[in-house]
């Protein structure tokens, strides 16, 4: 397989990635097994998950795809049996499963007046249900795992959990009051769990991605034409470097988190991986 860009190498760990069917999470999956590690690719899609798993093998690295609805402790623990069984204990842990819920998501930007008795979708029609599905999804679906594997790790030196926060968590986006809610208790736990697993050998970080223009997102960025649309033009003016990024960029932030001679002293941070997003005051 190909070297990664730090040269990290991870031979003999077990490497598990919740979220594994996307495109993201996957890109995560292949660039552990590119540094040696046998990975685990979790997502509630098993056939897409497969699909990534069976690219890593063609690649010459060892991988196995299995269904796991996050959401479920009891699904969650038998998974990470599995996985103790078919790889040995886990010795990294990347939360990658989440996502929004369009009931959650308001249609406009700003209310304005006349907008409750208007066809639009406002603050006031939020959907509590959807608004608990994003929440559960996003920080349920990284707790539960992570109890169900850092199990496996309690003890061990080295052993490493990677979170997914986002942009959200440090500055809300409009129209996703959920999702950014609970980006932002990402953050926040990646925080209490690095303190709290700290005395065990556990390192527990996150990477808060940027925007990465991805086939998944390509219809919310872009119009039909590939002009990009309004809300393009303002993630690109508010992102510095004036572009989205790469999903590959996001593999020397994973590799350095969870590289214990590069940073063995760092946990508990949430590294921002985003042209400069989150420095930039607009002015």
């Amino acid at each position: 397989m190909n070297k990664n860009v730090l040269n990290t190498d991870l031979t003999g760990k077990v490497a598990v990635v919740t979220g594994a069917g996307g495109v993201l999470c996957s890109g995560f999956a292949k660039t552990l097994a590119r540094a040696g590690a046998k990975v685990a690719l979790l997502d509630l899609n098993e056939e897409a998950a497969k699909g990534y798993a069976d690219e890593i093998t063609a690649e010459g690295g060892v991988a196995k795809a299995y269904a796991c609805n996050v959401l479920n402790k009891e699904i969650c623990y038998n998974v990470a049996d599995e996985v103790l069984k078919d790889f040995g204990p886990c010795d990294i842990l990347v939360n990658g499963a989440g996502g929004n819920n369009p009931k959650a998501t308001t249609d406009k930007e700003y209310f304005e007046i006349g907008d409750i008795d208007a066809d639009t979708k406002s603050f006031f029609d939020l959907d509590a249900d959807g608004v608990g599905f994003v929440f559960n999804l996003n920080f349920l679906g990284t707790l539960i795992p992570t109890q169900a594997f850092a199990r496996q790790m309690v003890g061990r030196d080295g052993c490493n959990i990677l979170n997914i926060s986002s942009m959200n968590a440090y500055t809300p986006l409009t129209k996703i009051p959920a999702y950014s809610g609970a980006k932002a208790a990402i953050s926040n736990f990646t925080q209490w769990l690095a303190v709290h697993f700290s005395k065990v050998g556990i390192r527990v970080n996150a990477i808060a991605p940027g925007f990465f223009s991805t086939k998944q997102n390509a219809k919310l960025l872009f119009n039909d034409d590939g002009t990009p649309t309004a809300r393009t033009g303002k993630i690109l003016a508010a992102t510095p470097m004036g572009r989205f990024g790469e999903s590959e960029e996001l593999e020397g932030g994973l590799l350095f988190l969870v590289n214990n001679e590069a940073a063995g002293f760092i946990t508990g941070v949430v590294l921002p991986i985003d042209g400069g997003f989150s420095a930039y005051s607009g002015v």
